[in-house]
């Protein structure tokens, strides 16, 4: 199994995503986390801050966007698109909205196997970062479970993908506006018995086989 979760954007350890990915790999870029925000604002900020697709792109990977609001309802459309992609990328936004997405596409039941059998890599910074754990209980102090886009469920979905053992806490003592809320939710999260990581901006937790393994960022 291969997992590359950051809690900003790429981490400090791209080199290794491009590594674990390897070369000329697939890669569908999931933003279903930022489906509440104009389209308008989306695309400013990727052309002025920072654009994953043509990151990855600009490093040799084949990436496009991978729209899950395009297979609601339509699962097995969806697998068929899934087969053929190495790295499955999700940004960061609003993790709920994007647990609604995977859940409504039916990636969720797709992705897992995919994942387990090494058959797809899954990678992901901030929301993307936490639907791979267990849980998104806590997480309601740093996003806001009601956000919500048109054609989306109302009910938020609090299960992760259970890709790892543990809930993520993203940004957590780190320069970042998300940084108070994310000490909110770990402290919510230990008071309340929920097993847990903590990540700074920086921060990477990558799988290759059996051991998750921490790499630090850069201070």
């Amino acid at each position: 199994m291969r997992l590359y979760l950051a809690s900003s954007r790429l981490g400090d350890t791209f080199p290794e995503l491009l590594r674990l990915a390897g070369q000329g790999a697939r890669v569908a870029v999931v933003s279903n986390a930022l489906d509440a925000i104009s389209q308008e604002s989306r695309a400013a900020y990727a052309r002025t801050v920072f654009d994953p697709v043509a990151h990855f792109r600009e490093n040799g990977l084949q990436a496009h966007d991978l729209d899950l609001r395009l297979y609601f309802g339509r699962g097995a459309a969806l697998a068929e698109v899934l087969v053929k992609v190495d790295l499955v990328w999700a940004v960061g936004g609003n993790a709920f909205l994007l647990r609604r997405a995977m859940r409504q596409s039916g990636f969720d039941a797709i992705v897992p196997g995919l994942v387990w059998a090494n058959q797809l890599m899954y990678g992901g910074w901030s929301a993307g970062a936490c639907v791979a754990g267990p849980t998104l209980r806590g997480l309601e102090r740093m996003d806001d479970p009601a956000e919500l886009a048109d054609g989306y469920a109302p009910e938020p979905v609090w299960e992760g993908l259970g890709l790892i053992d543990g809930a993520l806490v993203p940004h957590y003592g780190s320069d970042h506006p998300e940084a108070r809320a994310a000490a909110v939710a770990a402290t919510w999260m230990r008071d309340h018995g929920v097993p847990h990581r903590t990540l700074r901006d920086g921060d990477v937790l990558i799988q290759n086989g059996e051991d998750l393994e921490l790499r630090v960022g850069r201070a």
